[in-house]
């Protein structure tokens, strides 16, 4: 009896076990090659040493907040500003680590005769939607160029089908907001228009992974499992690049050597990079980007930029 007692106690005990180590969660990303280190922590099984059952689905930068809101996903990738609209517009979220920072992966692309962001005044760009990172990002070049999303003409398209417009020669288009893998694109095909202007001149796009505050209020563990994998990701990459450029390449149907190209124009930030940028960076920049999102009309008003980020997962 004491025997049977035993075993039944141990199975429970390891029930317990695997049920911690299968915490679910869902994540919303797009496909961006800043947020590719996640899919490798899930597909290379970094999230599931960790303790993590964890569902990617690609989402555009518009939506990921309904998907936030309606409880399809706890957790979101995206740009720091986005954090601010959506926690502006009621959706509370919580900024957990840095992804990356953009070092020419985000761009401007125009057609010929446009010699400068100054002459895009009255032109008709391609950007996503207001409240997404090329929106913003628009806004942070025409602002660096005394220039207003007023002044010029705004055409709701994904990065990927501005690229692609871009490509094309749409008529109606004089310049598109993209990003990498798609900015790669245009840059292979120069006839396709002239890349002005790229992070590189203007250093603003920064990725952060955030979840509901109701999510790391109930699963701390789990969040701090969210970024132990992603740092062992980027870890992998240093160790094995080509193993880990082949598994982040053909989620975005890039072969390694395209996906190695792609990731260069960016920085993947691992703990102490993170540890620095939350020291006083993430929040001077939180400041600029929430003055001009009000002043673009983004938002109504500026939420609480303190209560952003939580800083505790990262150490």
């Amino acid at each position: 009896m004491k025997r049977l007692v035993s075993i039944s106690i141990l199975s429970c005990c390891l029930a317990g076990v695997a049920w911690a180590q299968e915490t679910k969660v869902a994540i919303g990303i797009s496909g961006w090659t800043g947020f590719a280190p996640l899919t490798l922590a899930k597909e290379a099984g970094l999230f599931k040493k960790h303790g993590l059952d964890v569902t990617i689905k690609k989402i555009p930068q518009k939506d990921r907040h309904l998907a936030i809101a309606s409880g399809d996903i706890q957790c979101a990738a995206t740009t720091v500003e986005t954090w601010i609209v959506w926690n502006a517009n009621g959706v509370a979220t919580t900024q957990i680590f840095q992804l990356d920072k953009s070092y020419g992966a985000d761009g401007m692309v125009v057609k010929p005769g446009i010699n400068s962001i100054k002459d895009l005044k009255g032109k008709t760009v391609a950007a996503s939607a207001p409240g997404t990172a090329p929106y913003f990002t628009l806004a942070w070049f025409l602002a660096k160029n005394g220039l207003t999303i007023k002044d010029v003409n705004v055409v709701n398209l994904e990065p990927q089908a501005a690229a692609n417009a871009m490509i094309a020669g749409t008529a109606n288009l004089d310049a598109a907001m993209t990003y990498e893998p798609y900015l790669g694109a245009v840059r292979a095909k120069p006839e396709a228009g002239r890349i002005i202007a790229t992070t590189l001149d203007y250093p603003m796009v920064m990725d952060t992974f955030g979840c509901t505050p109701k999510f790391l209020a109930d699963n701390p563990k789990a969040a701090k499992a969210l970024a132990d994998g992603y740092f062992d990701a980027v870890a992998m990459i240093k160790a094995e690049p080509q193993k880990a450029f082949t598994i982040m390449g053909a989620d975005v149907k890039q072969s390694a050597e395209q996906f190695e190209k792609s990731q260069a124009y960016l920085r993947w930030q691992d703990r102490a990079a993170n540890q620095k940028f939350f020291a006083g960076e993430h929040a001077q920049f939180s400041k600029e980007a929430a003055e001009l999102l009000l002043a673009a009309g983004i938002i109504r008003q500026i939420p609480d930029l303190s209560k952003l980020a939580d800083t505790s997962f990262i150490k």
